[in-house]
């Protein structure tokens, strides 16, 4: 178990990483989501202890390692500009840690071998680094990881540098390979849906604070506060303030939304209604109100479409299946599924969770 209490970063009289308390079991997989400059390499560095804290203590196991060097601990990191041996070819690059650790030369070909295979560098094992491409470099230091057997393995945006398609399927396996060992796995990520694809739990970062750490669906369905929010939405989380009167949410003391029944106990008065982009419509919903938007802008990705739209003073996106191309400034009808609505207080503090754990 790894544990932080109470640890902090400051430089230039800054914090980098404000004061943070986290507990991460072993077995499990830890996702650091968040912008970039947000602080998830910063506490990267602090768990791996390749920084130490300004203040506060780190625990692996009960013990206390803040200030146990790295070389140390058992550890494993990743990083997206990938680290390997220029001179070593990739097999001995991949056998390295296993060599180090006293492994016997069978058990590494084994290990070797099957990593090289799981990420697709068999064909290469005889070839030094700097003959590969990118991608192929970024996967021999993921399998130097994966052949450690470290108890900790933090991995920093590892898969940013792959194509996509090998990206999607490591995506899937990764958490399978190191579930297996037992290890604490850490990943950090700056996409939403990179974290929903992973899953195990997730902690949400902004400006160097955890604002919510939990199983990753309840985090991204359920989030403790707008800012959480909108660091679990990519496109970008639809807001707009409105007031609660009854039954009603209201623009300029009219009624625009129907209040949903998972938000009818919240107090009347002014909120921050918010919503994610396939929750708004362009085809008419039960239950929900048609609202007039003005459309801003178009952008068609293959099968879906992102429409922009501008309604009052807010500016939202709309996630539409299939491809629609229409004209800016034209008004158009959209419908936000109210089932999924979100409302937070003035402080930020979500006043509602939806009832329904659909995504």
């Amino acid at each position: 178990m790894l544990e932080l209490r109470k640890v902090s970063k400051m430089a230039g009289g800054e914090y980098h990483i404000h004061p943070t308390d986290l507990t991460l079991q072993r077995g499990t997989l830890n996702v650091l989501l968040g912008p970039t400059l947000s602080g998830k390499t910063s506490l990267m560095r602090l768990m791996a202890g390749l920084d130490k804290p300004t203040s506060g203590t780190v625990h692996f196991d009960g013990q206390d390692v803040t200030g146990l060097p790295v070389q140390k601990r058992s550890i494993a990191m990743v990083y997206q500009q990938f680290i390997n041996y220029p001179a070593l070819t990739v097999y001995e690059n991949i056998a390295s840690p296993m060599r180090v650790g006293g492994k016997d030369a069978a058990t590494v070909d084994r290990e070797v071998r099957k990593a090289a295979e799981l990420l697709r560098l068999t064909p290469y094992l005889d070839r030094t680094p700097l003959s590969l491409s990118g991608g192929q470099q970024q996967r021999t230091a993921l399998a130097r990881a994966i052949v450690k057997n470290a108890k900790l393995v933090l991995l920093d945006e590892p898969l940013a540098n792959l194509d996509y398609k090998l990206r999607e399927e490591l995506r899937e396996e990764l958490p399978k390979i190191f579930a297996e060992s037992g290890a604490i796995f850490v990943y950090a990520t700056t996409e939403p849906s990179e974290a929903l694809l992973l899953g195990g739990n997730t902690a949400t970062l902004r400006e160097g604070r955890i604002t919510q750490f939990g199983q990753t669906i309840d985090v991204y369905r359920r989030p403790s506060d707008l800012k959480t929010a909108q660091t679990f939405a990519d496109p970008p989380l639809n807001t707009i303030a409105l007031v609660k009167r009854a039954a009603s949410f209201e623009l300029n003391g009219q009624p625009v939304l129907l209040v949903p029944s998972h938000l009818a106990s919240i107090a009347d008065g002014p909120v921050t209604v918010a919503f994610h982009p396939h929750h708004l419509s362009l085809a008419a919903l039960p239950s929900a109100l048609p609202m007039r938007a003005r459309t801003l802008v178009s952008e068609i990705a293959g099968s879906e479409s992102f429409i922009h739209v501008e309604y009052g003073d807010a500016r939202w996106v709309c996630l539409a299946h299939g491809i629609h191309d229409i004209d800016p400034d034209r008004e158009i009808d959209v419908f936000i599924d109210t089932r999924h609505l979100m409302a937070f207080g003035a402080d930020g503090r979500a006043l509602g969770a939806p009832a329904e754990l659909a995504a």
